[in-house]
This record gives C-alpha cells, structure tokens and sequence, in this order.
C-alpha cells in the first residue's frame, strides 16, 4: 500500500491478519528502552546476527509486523530484496507500555503460529521482562518472567545474556 500511494512512509501502522492496525505513538520510556536495548545487542551480538529495529517482518500474506527489535540470522545484504521471514527470525522483542495486553494477546500468539522461536516482550507496566520460547500452536510452551536483579539469558541466541535492569532502564 505504501507503493501505491495509499500510506506514506509515516503512516504507523503494520498488517496483523489482514487488518491494518494503526501503532501507537512512540513515548519517550519506550524510545530510551529500545535505542539502548538495540545498542546493547549490537554491542554483545556484533556482526554474528541482524538487528532490526522498528522494521517489518513477513509472517504470512496476512501478517507483517513491526516488532520493535528482530535478531536475524546473518545475511550480509541485511535482507535488502525481502523482508525476514519466520525461518529468519532468532528472536522477537517488543517494548510494551500501552500496547501491553494487544502484544500479550494479539502479537504473542501471532508469533508463535508462525513459529517464532522466542519473544520477550520488555514490559514497563509492571518492570519485567517476559519470556516466550518453545512455540507449538498458538502459545510457547516456555515462559519465564524476570524482574530486576535478575540475569535473562536467550534460548535461542546463545550469546545473549543481559541484565533485566539495564534493559528496564
């Protein structure tokens, strides 16, 4: 639709099962939390993955959101003639202040059809970060939930290990 004129380049808005979804405004808890988490995995991860942020992912025909950060396997053309599909993606993150129970209920199960293998949704409601793996259906089988103090370690990226206090800011 943004080829053909329908939405511009700063439309916030992102396909989830056909229906285009309008994003909510980005607020500045949001903001800080993904640029430093982005810059944070650059830094631990380097050149091993892609990192997305604020970038479309390809689930289906019907779906194609906009998670706040995608790690990708490598690709050295950084997916320049498609965007990532599921068999791409290492792990999902989306930062969730007032899009907490549409990415719990919506995006979560989402994901996990398309057989994502792991999502962390950093939530700024309650402080923790929330852990998803082990997708069978519509649900992960794995869930875990870590609060400040607390060390997350990725199922699906070996190398990522962080600080839930780094990351909640």
């Amino acid at each position: 639709m943004g080829e053909a004129g329908i939405l511009s380049e700063d439309d916030r808005v992102e396909l989830v099962e056909g229906e285009i979804i309008n994003m909510s405004p980005i607020g500045e808890r949001h903001a800080a939390c993904v640029d430093a988490l982005a810059e944070l995995l650059r830094e631990l991860l380097g050149r091993t993955v892609n990192i997305r942020v604020q970038n479309p992912i390809w689930l289906d025909d019907y779906s194609e959101p906009q998670p706040d950060i995608a790690i990708l396997k490598r690709r050295e053309d950084f997916y320049r003639h498609a965007h990532p599909r599921p068999e791409d993606v290492l792990l999902l993150i989306e930062v969730s202040d007032s899009t907490l129970e549409y990415d719990r209920q919506i995006k979560l199960p989402l994901y996990a059809r398309a057989g994502v293998p792991e999502v962390w949704i950093i939530n700024l409601v309650e402080e923790v970060i929330e852990t998803h793996s082990q997708p069978s259906g519509d649900a992960y089988q794995t869930a875990g939930r870590f609060a400040r103090g607390e060390v997350v370690q990725s199922s699906a990226v070996e190398a990522l290990r962080v600080e839930a206090s780094f990351v909640l800011g």
